[in-house]
């Protein structure tokens, strides 16, 4: 987590108020938009920060100026993620903006972004761990590259997915934070190594491409994962099944007759 950089995990197409919107305004935005709170901007510069607490009992025709923070926590683009988290965790609070040397609003990091970057992710290293691992074990040199892969093209090498974690990459998609699967290409085909959630996500939402690492095998290397695919019978993403545990991770205890 030390190595990890706001700028990989923050959003950047960020929701902002002015100091001139009205607190009716900022109510409206956040039925349309589903947050609690906003940026607020004034010529490109962050000025202060609204929450939904500060529009409590306001006369709608309030300026936001009124009633916004005018002091605020505030995250760098290289500022690593660990300090983000300690920030967020000492402060309570839940997002911070990000804003250049200058102070112009950048983006905005949430703790949903934190706990997403330790979850089901691609790092470098990982790739790097699994091209020496095939190299020692085939005797041969891989090469790797960034690329974007076709979707619909991708052989899946695990049989199925998670319900609720299927869900949370759905969501990071539709947001453009998907990050890149891992992908073998061998003989034309394109193995999916790494990154089953965020691409069965893709396919049902009807994104074509996705960004991969991609670890390009020759023709003469028989993969065990081929013979894994051939036993199960995978041929597509759609071959993959999506699995309801049934069990949640967060029970509420009260019985409804009790509340």
């Amino acid at each position: 987590m030390a190595k990890l950089r706001v700028k990989d995990y923050m959003t950047r197409n960020v929701v902002t108020l002015s100091p001139d919107d009205t607190v009716e305004d900022a109510i409206r935005l956040i039925e349309e938009t589903g947050h609690d709170s906003f940026p607020v901007v004034k010529d490109g510069f962050l000025v202060g920060y609204v929450s939904s607490i500060d529009l409590l009992k306001k006369d709608p025709k309030t300026k936001i100026r009124k009633v916004m923070k005018r002091e605020v926590h505030v995250a760098k683009e290289d500022m690593p993620l660990r300090d983000v988290a300690r920030v967020m965790f000492r402060t309570g609070h839940s997002k911070l903006p990000v804003v250049d040397n200058e102070g112009r609003l950048v983006g905005i990091i949430s703790n949903i972004d934190v706990i997403r970057s330790q979850i089901e992710r691609a790092t470098p290293e990982k790739v790097e761990k699994l091209k020496r691992t095939l190299e020692k074990l085939h005797g041969v040199n891989i090469n790797v590259r960034r690329d974007v892969v076709d979707v619909n093209k991708l052989i899946p090498t695990q049989t199925k997915v998670y319900a609720d974690e299927l869900r949370g990459r759905i969501h990071e998609i539709r947001k453009g934070l998907a990050e890149p699967i891992v992908v073998i290409k061998k003989d034309g085909r394109f193995y999916l190594v790494d990154g089953h959630h965020r691409a069965v996500a893709s396919l049902k939402v009807g994104q074509k491409k996705l960004e991969a690492y991609v670890l390009e095998v020759p023709e003469n290397v028989e993969l065990g994962m081929e013979k894994l695919i051939k036993r199960k019978g995978i041929k597509s993403l759609k071959d993959v099944e999506v699995v309801d545990e049934g069990q949640p991770l967060v029970e509420i205890t009260l019985k409804r007759e009790e509340v």
